[in-house]
């Protein structure tokens, strides 16, 4: 019979790490209701306020937003003098929790969180079935979540850093380009996009009819829709051609096939036309990602991601992990398509825009490339051809240009 001992240093320490878990978990729906109350925008720059205070200008409750304000100087989100018995937002707090214009606001992901838990039967059963779940059957506040938690990043980035760096990319989209937003969601990325370019014509590309239905009112709100055209259409059968852009944010990774989608990605594009890429940061081994921001893209791969390509034809599932290997196809070859089950056709995820994600992998390929057998991604000695591109938290963007 064999015997267990127990470690008691390292029992506290992973308690330890469990009831810090536990209090990041149960803190999740109070930080939904501070954004949506207007807790932290109701302290941003305003110094030191009483409870009082603070509900007096947000418009609610004393004695709720006292026991709120508990939580979060406990979570460290705000700061609290015994003193004065009065809470500060520091200004650091504030870019994160209280501006949405800002590159770290993350309190879009938590509305993303609140559809998960929804969705929670679903997502078991995809787990017993092993089949998929796709992103129409998940809770309505998945959509505007992944929207609101990707925006900010894609206007703090997009334009001024990635666009930046590809080859005559910039100078065809102010003197008047045609470019293709595939998977586009809500709109936010082509919006943007369309705002910093206005001599170009956008068309947003994306299987579901609701989000491109909010993607028309926000482009009509942004004052573009006079050159932006939202469509329902897949990745491999979107219409046009000729786009001197073609732009796959953060959604290649959720398709069923991939590989077809970069096939008719290069069918439609313009001689010298470009195809950029955007996906979560990852590096090719698992255990290089075991870090925080890996945690937090395993989790939505495994409840959004993969659950979306597995329920598509072909059904790649290819992961928010993924890696550049698991897009070029090199070291091995990572793309190996698994039996169909039951599918939906062919769809991209329509991930709602806009990048909050703490890191990304940029990719650009050009129309005289051939087209590839895999998703794009770099390959043998493209290596030598890759520019890196800081962008925020010390992470490194790649980006590489590829032709014959």
């Amino acid at each position: 019979m064999s015997t267990t001992t127990i470690d008691p240093a390292k029992l506290e320490a992973f308690m330890g790490q469990a009831v810090t878990d536990l209090g990041a978990a149960i803190s999740a729906p109070l930080a939904l209701i501070g954004d949506k109350l207007g807790l932290y925008r109701a302290m941003a720059h305003a110094g030191p306020l009483s409870s009082q205070e603070v509900a007096d200008r947000a418009g609610a409750a004393e004695r709720y937003v006292r026991e709120w304000l508990r939580n979060q100087a406990a979570a460290g989100y705000v700061v609290y003098d015994p003193e004065s018995d009065t809470y500060t937002l520091p200004d650091e707090q504030a870019l994160a929790l209280a501006d949405e214009d800002s590159p770290f606001y993350v309190l879009g992901a938590y509305e993303l969180i609140a559809s998960l838990f929804a969705d929670e039967d679903h997502i078991r059963e995809a787990f017993r079935t092993g089949n998929g779940l796709g992103w129409h059957e998940h809770d309505h506040r998945l959509f505007r979540g992944v929207e609101r938690f990707f925006r900010p990043g894609y206007r703090g980035h997009l334009v001024s850093e990635w666009i930046a760096t590809l080859d005559g990319v910039q100078e065809k989209l102010e003197l008047g380009a045609t470019v293709a937003d595939v998977g586009c969601g809500h709109g936010a990325s082509t919006i943007i996009l369309a705002q910093a370019f206005p001599n170009s014509t956008f068309l947003g590309f994306d299987y579901h009819e609701a989000s491109i239905e909010r993607a028309r009112e926000a482009a009509r709100e942004a004052g573009v829709a006079d050159r932006i055209t939202f469509e329902v259409a897949a990745a491999k059968d979107y219409p046009g051609s000729g786009y001197d852009l073609v732009c796959v944010f953060d959604s290649l990774h959720d398709m069923g096939d991939p590989v077809g989608a970069s096939r008719h990605v290069f069918e439609t594009l313009a001689p010298g036309g470009t195809w950029m890429i955007v996906e979560p940061y990852a590096n090719d081994d698992v255990e290089d990602n075991l870090n925080p921001v890996g945690r937090v893209f395993h989790a939505a791969s495994t409840t959004i991601c993969t659950p979306a390509s597995l329920a598509q034809e072909v059904g790649l599932a290819l992961g928010a992990q993924a890696g550049e290997a698991a897009h070029g196809g090199h070291r091995g070859g990572r793309l190996h398509p698994r039996p169909a089950r039951h599918r939906d056709a062919v769809q991209p995820h329509p991930r709602s825009a806009g990048v909050a994600s703490p890191g990304a992998s940029t990719m650009s390929f050009s129309s005289d490339t051939h087209s590839p057998s895999m998703p794009a991604g770099r390959s043998g000695s493209s290596a030598d051809r890759s520019r890196k591109v800081r962008i925020r938290d010390g992470l490194t963007a790649n980006t590489a240009s590829e032709s014959r």
